[in-house]
């Protein structure tokens, strides 16, 4: 007499592209092809075939034993549910099994269990099964055939995923669609006391990803939403983690840090983000660069940029000094949401100024300095997040006319273009950019002409050379990051 379907249990698929078929060969018609981490419910044996029915797709047939896990939905079955989780958890390219076995457990375990160490483990492996797979659909997609292949059985297991209950939210970025997990099993884990700190920074650093912001938010909920993954990243106690994960959760606040900071200076003016700037330089400056591994360095460098962006936030905007011959940068409102930069000197004041230009980012006063020869200015403006362009009002026969070098030839991403110093002859300037855009980072020290900003020398080392290391600035030597 056969068992019941209750004692038969179920089966999670560990195969992809496993066959359903409508007799237990492997002649008989396919009936649909499976996916792993699909689950299957158990009602019967036939020879090396289980017979199962597949309540997704409202139908039955057979599937190998070898092709599927049989798996028991009971309390005694739940600490080898763990197990074998906890093994699948470091597995890349499971993850829609391991969202699989994870349900098994959940479903299986007591709510006691599930409210201690082991619920916090379950959701730290849900979450980190749900993480990767988004991490890999954002990836670039692959051209070759075996590619096409992967990418078709990524897409099933999305679906897999999603048939869980787990979701993901997509935004359009560059062309391409960036995939994200919402965070749904962090947020949880996060919420219970049985949590270790290596799980709540892990969970912490997913919930915090910057590629994850939807770029069409409107600002003041981009400034919500910073202020809430700030408040996430101060849930993580650094002192007791291992120094790699420490890193990890310092960079995140020294770019999350550096955003608000940007977020305060365009709400309330350059001198309301010094809090937040202090902030996001004391969390990059305790970032021990020795026991960076490799995969972080990138990360490391946008910190870096994103604290260099707001940088100026720590220095107070000194009184515009107006001579005969020497023009001063003075700002003043323009239309709602604009600043506009006003050059003038002795003899022409903020009504008749040299020249005037406006702009809805950040201007960042403290920057401006004069060559010794009176015939530029250079200022930092940032106009987005994370991107500081380096603007240089020079004189151009006998009007004054404004040029911007943004920090690379790219789309805005992340990066800066900041004044190292000028060279004598009121011809030359010293320049330091560093960016990533289109996949590419640079990092460079330029000799630029004043006249129309274009690089005549340019290095990757600064030793390299030596009209930079003669004149470059001593203030800016100093608190420069692209130095470190």
């Amino acid at each position: 007499m056969p068992a019941s379907a209750a004692t038969l249990g179920s089966a999670i698929v560990v195969q992809d592209q496993s066959s359903l078929r409508a007799a237990p060969r492997d002649s008989a018609l396919q009936q649909t092809v499976l996916w792993q981490g699909e689950v299957l419910e158990v009602r019967g044996e036939r020879m090396d075939y289980l017979q199962v029915w597949d309540h997704k797709r409202e139908r039955g047939g057979f599937v190998r034993a070898s092709d599927v896990r049989r798996v028991s939905l009971t309390e005694a079955d739940g600490p080898a549910l763990l197990s074998v989780l906890r093994f699948v958890r470091d597995t890349p390219g499971a993850e829609a099994m391991g969202i699989g076995l994870t349900a098994a457990y959940l479903q299986a375990a007591p709510a006691a269990a599930i409210a201690g160490e082991q619920g916090a483990l379950a959701f730290d492996a849900l979450g980190t099964f749900a993480d990767r797979l988004a991490r890999r659909a954002s990836a670039p997609p692959a051209s070759t055939a075996a590619g096409k292949a992967g990418g078709a059985a990524l897409s099933a297991h999305l679906d897999v995923a999603s048939g869980y209950g787990v979701r993901f939210t997509t935004y359009e970025v560059e062309g391409r669609m960036q995939v994200c997990y919402d965070g749904e099993a962090f947020r949880r884990l996060l919420a219970m006391p049985a949590a270790s700190a290596d799980q709540r920074a892990r969970a912490a650093l997913a919930l915090t990803r910057p590629e994850c912001t939807n770029p069409d938010l409107p600002a003041h909920e981009r400034a919500r939403l910073q202020d809430w993954q700030a408040q996430v990243l101060e849930k993580v106690d650094v002192a007791g983690l291992p120094s790699y994960l420490r890193n990890r959760v310092q960079m995140r606040r020294a770019g999350l840090w550096g955003a608000v900071a940007f977020q305060q200076a365009r709400k309330d003016g350059a001198q309301a983000a010094g809090a937040a700037a202090s902030r996001a330089l004391a969390e990059f400056a305790g970032v021990s660069k020795s026991d960076l591994p490799d995969e972080d360095q990138p990360a490391y460098n946008d910190a870096a940029m994103r604290v260099s962006a707001v940088r100026w936030a720590l220095v107070p905007a000194a009184v515009p000094v107006v001579d005969a011959k020497r023009p001063a940068v003075v700002v003043q409102p323009g239309a709602p949401g604009e600043t506009c930069v006003l050059l003038v000197d002795a003899q022409h004041g903020a009504r008749e100024p040299l020249v005037r230009r406006c702009t809805y980012g950040v201007v960042w006063t403290a920057s401006a300095t004069v060559n010794r020869e009176g015939n530029a200015v250079a200022l930092a403006v940032q106009p987005l997040e994370g991107w500081r362009e380096l603007w240089v009002l020079r004189k151009a026969g006998g009007d004054w006319v404004v040029d911007v070098l943004p920090p690379a030839p790219t789309s805005p991403e992340t990066g800066y273009a900041e004044w190292a110093g000028w060279v004598p002859g009121g011809q030359q300037m010293l320049v330091a950019r560093e960016a990533r855009g289109q996949g590419r980072y640079r990092k460079s020290f330029e000799v630029v002409r004043i006249d129309g900003l274009s690089t005549e020398r340019v290095t990757g080392d600064v030793a390299a050379l030596p009209v930079f290391q003669r004149w470059q600035d001593a203030g800016w030597k100093r608190e420069t990051l692209s130095l470190r």
